[in-house]
């Protein structure tokens, strides 16, 4: 699966979706790296049906008025460390593209994953 993360997601989780064989971009990795715009993440998931990961509830927004990007993982786990982040994505990432494979907007919060569709 292809993945986009926002610049508030650690770096870190971009190298453990590679390593377990997944396409995974950071917004580091982009041209205007974590100064990237939302309609620059936007139209990057849509061109390579790329699912964004991200905090932020402005693309949740977006998604459900302009359907833009192409999926979103919400993450909704408030502040947590990153090791605790990753532990639920190690915990959690098969499952999480399972719902993706047939699922645009999936939610993921420190107890569950929930689909909205």
């Amino acid at each position: 699966m292809k993945f986009l993360l926002d610049a508030q997601l650690p770096r870190k989780l971009s190298l453990f979706l590679s390593y377990r064989g997944h396409d995974a971009l950071h917004t580091l990795d982009l041209p205007h790296q974590n100064r990237s715009k939302d309609s620059e993440l936007n139209a990057l998931s849509l061109k390579d049906e790329r699912v964004l990961i991200s905090k932020d509830m402005d693309f949740v927004e977006s998604l459900l008025i302009s359907n833009k990007p192409y999926k979103l993982l919400y993450i909704n786990t408030g502040n947590i460390r990153n090791k605790e982040l990753q532990a639920l994505f190690v915990a959690n990432l098969e499952k999480i593209v399972e719902v993706l494979e047939e699922n645009r907007f999936v939610e993921l919060t420190s107890e569950s994953i929930i689909v909205h569709g």
